[in-house]
């Protein structure tokens, strides 16, 4: 596993004060890599880069987490546990963690458009998630070539489906309505139409 630093250890290491790196991060200067807990650290590879002896390496690597609902809050945990634990085992330096709480069919949740919107702009080298459908209910195949296209790796820990059947039925539920709703729509146009057509005559 790469050797971490608390911002206090960082600083004494490259002679710097806590908040020169603070602002540094808020800057984009040397950024901070956040836990799952949101506090700050940094690599050694950092203190490789900051000394000039490596490369930095271009782009994010962004762990993304999704529950549909509140009540699946502990479950969340246990998703970003498992995804922590990947991580550690596989020496992979996190930038940021990213969750939200929604269905896999509601594509405005706002992580994950924050999420898109980082990808599209080719900021983010990696990113890493527990299933398939953490992403998206439907339409993963879509999303992938999204990443592929814009330099995304995608890395899926688990390719099993982990969805509760209530979870998955709330989100047949949701299709259903959907639909049903457009039919009634459509039937109420009809019947406009109709009444138009028989004022006329």
């Amino acid at each position: 596993m790469e050797h971490t630093y608390s911002p206090q250890e960082f600083g004494k290491l490259i002679g710097r004060t806590t908040n020169t790196l603070q602002k540094w991060d808020r800057k984009g200067i040397l950024k901070a890599h956040r836990s799952p807990t949101n506090r700050r650290y940094y690599t050694h590879d950092q203190y490789l880069q900051y000394r000039g002896l490596v490369a930095q390496e271009q782009g994010l690597t962004i762990v993304y987490a999704r529950v549909s609902g509140v009540a699946q809050k502990p479950e969340l945990a246990n998703q970003v546990n498992a995804l922590e634990t990947y991580c550690k085992q596989h020496s992979i330096t996190v930038d940021e963690w990213m969750s939200d709480i929604g269905s896999g069919l509601n594509y405005k949740r706002r992580r994950f458009n924050r999420l898109m919107e980082m990808i599209e702009l080719g900021q983010v080298r990696r990113l890493i998630i527990a299933h398939r459908d953490r992403l998206v209910r439907f339409g993963y195949e879509y999303f992938e070539a999204f990443c592929e296209r814009h330099h995304t790796e995608l890395v899926v820990i688990n390719g099993e489906a982990m969805s509760p059947e209530q979870e998955l039925v709330r989100d047949l539920i949701a299709i259903v309505t959907v639909f049903s709703a457009r039919l009634h729509g459509l039937r109420s146009y009809r019947n406009v139409l109709k009444d138009a057509a028989l004022q006329k005559e």
